[in-house]
């Protein structure tokens, strides 16, 4: 072979291996917005510079906006699909439908420039594509320029003005967002009131309206001294100087009595707000944590249960903070507004007039979000059991803590199981907007989501599990995780095989049933038999219980782990049988002592397994004639 081939087909080589080692990029964006609302008739302009990283190996021709305020018009694809669905979201139902024109919402583009240079572009639905003036090549970045106006939708779903409480403002996907751009592609999806992703990056972000408004959200405040309601100046860390202040086209200059509000958050993926002239501002400090803000209300509906909630607040960061890894931003507001819960960097937005511990749990919740979705935002559209599930864990788990209950997760295995016996169940492995009813969409989500991590704490053992999941965090904050980054970081963590569960669990809708079939007496010991029942294999953990009140666990690793799971109870002596192939159906292991010494016999002692018929996994002796047991 000659030299210059020779050297051609290395560096050819080189080359795929670098772009295949490179393709978690991630693109960049860097916002910087002034916008003026008016607060008698809901409209609001504004302008928007955005330096938008192009860090893919690809080049591009088009990029892409959401305009989520389009989809609060009647026929929008939101509105529909609500219409349409066997069960509505009864705070959205047909109430898009009816909303008259000055009810609407909508984001309208009135002029946008490349780098100088006007573009084209056409709007569907919620989605704005552009076409470049220029192709954006890998490694480089361009400056997008906007001017922009809109009109605030009556409060439907999340975004709004005048919700069901009174709050004025409930600024959520206010503004045109660029979509998200990674290895998969453009994520430009049409809103239908599900879930959504974004760009990771800085805003700087300037909001002038009536000055008898108090406004909360994401960022810190850097004109505090001029705003007062209730804010104190940022300490001098959090004060950053605009790079591209003397920038903004066509800005909006304050008159008479509005005030300019003028907010900086740093590596967050969206910027969300909320204002109300009724608001009270109360602050708390979360000890080597994140200074709090509360904006409610105040009448006898709100004040003792926000009062209270305070100290739960700070609570729930502590117990997050040390389970599950720390919060990476300096400041978090809890805010009265919006239809329910919803999260959002460095803030939520919830309902504040129901019961304590609604509200309180409600809270707890979207705080957890900061976790799953603000840190390591994963595309909750394409894995919503990533965001809510995880979630929906680690807040269960906080609130347990915070309150001294028991049973955390028992919620998301009845909603499961109902689930199953509805014969509504669909694989978790499709998009969030996609699934035929909100019910499967809504268990899928949460109580799958969370039933995943609560089981693989039975896979893995405990104490694995909570190292695991610190690491997973530490490792991907700020970097959109996948599935495969997260089992894979429980994999290294554990020493054990688990692509497995993760296909069985998320990529189809196989059950989890064993039960023991029989309990025989031979030549004066026991032999049980257990049957898997269902098509989802798993390893068993069996406890028996002697009448002497001794306990013993027999542990029937299943081969596709390949390897066992810690003793997790150090006081309950551990047998460690031979792995149970998947493909067989059954498994006889022998206990050395006679059954008659048996008080009890039960498959997952623990419960954590999602065994969908537990009525065939404890046999109690001495409630059956002779020793034996068949089910089927």
């Amino acid at each position: 072979m000659k030299k210059g081939i020779l050297i051609i087909i290395l560096l050819s080589t080189l080359v795929g291996k670098i772009q295949a080692q490179d393709y978690r990029w991630q693109q960049r964006v860097e916002y910087l917005m002034d916008v003026s609302l008016d607060t008698k008739t809901h409209k609001f302009a504004g302008t928007q510079i955005l330096t938008y990283f192009n860090n893919s190996t690809d080049t591009l021709t088009n990029v892409y906006y959401h305009l989520y305020f389009n989809a609060f018009q009647p026929e929008s694809m939101m509105d529909v699909r609500s219409r349409n669905l066997p069960d509505p979201d009864k705070r959205v139902a047909d109430r898009i439908y009816k909303l008259t024109d000055d009810e609407i919402g909508y984001q309208h583009v009135q002029s946008l420039k490349q780098d100088g240079k006007e573009l084209s572009y056409s709007v569907s639905g919620t989605v704005l594509e552009v076409v470049l003036a220029k192709p954006l090549l890998p490694k480089t970045k361009t400056l997008f320029e906007m001017k922009f106006e809109g009109q605030v939708p009556l409060q439907v779903r999340r975004s709004g003005r005048d919700n069901r409480e009174g709050v004025a403002y409930s600024m959520t996907q206010w503004y045109p967002k660029m979509a998200e751009y990674d290895f998969q592609g453009w994520h430009a999806y049409q809103y239908v009131a599900r879930e959504f992703h974004g760009v990771w990056g800085d805003f700087d972000v300037t909001i002038s309206l009536d000055s008898s408004y108090t406004i909360g959200g994401t960022g810190i405040l850097q004109n505090a001294g001029e705003i007062g309601h209730g804010y104190k100046a940022p300490a001098p860390s959090s004060m950053v100087k605009s790079k591209t202040k003397g920038k903004i086209i066509n800005g909006v200059t304050p008159k008479g009595s509005n005030l300019s509000w003028h907010f900086i958050a740093k590596d967050v993926i969206d910027f969300a707000w909320a204002a109300d002239p009724d608001y009270v501002h109360d602050i708390q400090q979360v000890e080597n944590g994140p200074e709090l803000h509360f904006f409610y209300q105040k009448n006898e509906k709100t004040t003792d249960t926000w009062k209270k909630m305070e100290d739960v607040a700070v609570k729930t960061f502590r117990y997050l903070n040390e389970h599950f890894g720390k919060y990476p931003f300096e400041t978090y507001s809890i805010i009265q507004g919006g239809d329910g819960g919803m999260e959002y960097p460095m803030c939520t937005l919830i309902l504040g007039e129901g019961q304590f511990r609604g509200v309180t749990g409600t809270m707890i919740h979207e705080v957890a979000h900061s976790w799953y979705q603000m840190a390591l935002a994963s595309n909750e559209s394409l894995y919503p059991w990533m965001d809510e599930g995880f979630t929906d864990f680690a807040s269960s788990e906080a609130e347990a803590s915070i309150f001294e209950e028991a049973n955390p997760h028992k919620a998301s295995y009845q909603a499961y199981f109902s689930l199953v016996a509805s014969k509504l169940q669909e694989p978790a492995s499709q998009h969030a907007d996609h699934y035929s009813t909100n019910r499967a969409y809504g268990t899928m989500a949460y109580s799958m989501g969370a039933i995943f991590l609560h089981q693989l704490k039975y896979l893995i053992g405990e104490e694995n599990f909570y190292k695991g999941m610190k690491r997973y965090y530490n490792t991907w904050k700020m970097k959109h995780s996948e599935p495969n980054d997260f089992i894979r970081v429980m994999e290294k963590t554990s020493g054990l095989q688990l692509h497995w569960y993760l296909r069985y669990w998320i990529n189809t809708t196989k059950k989890i049933d064993y039960g023991i079939s029989s309990i025989i007496e031979s030549a004066g010991a026991t032999l049980v038999t257990i049957n898997r029942l269902g098509e989802f294999p798993m390893p068993i953990d069996l406890l028996v219980t002697y009448k002497d009140g001794s306990k013993e666990l027999f542990y029937i690793p299943l081969n596709e782990l390949m390897g066992n799971k810690p003793v997790e109870d150090k006081t309950i002596s551990r047998i460690e049988l031979d792995s149970w192939p998947w493909v067989n159906p059954s498994y006889t292991l022998r206990i050395n002592k006679s059954s008659s010494t048996i008080e009890s016999i039960e498959i997952d002692g623990s419960l954590r397994m999602a065994d969908i018929n537990r009525e065939n996994n404890k046999i109690v002796l001495s409630e059956i004639s002779a020793y034996k047991y068949k089910t089927r």
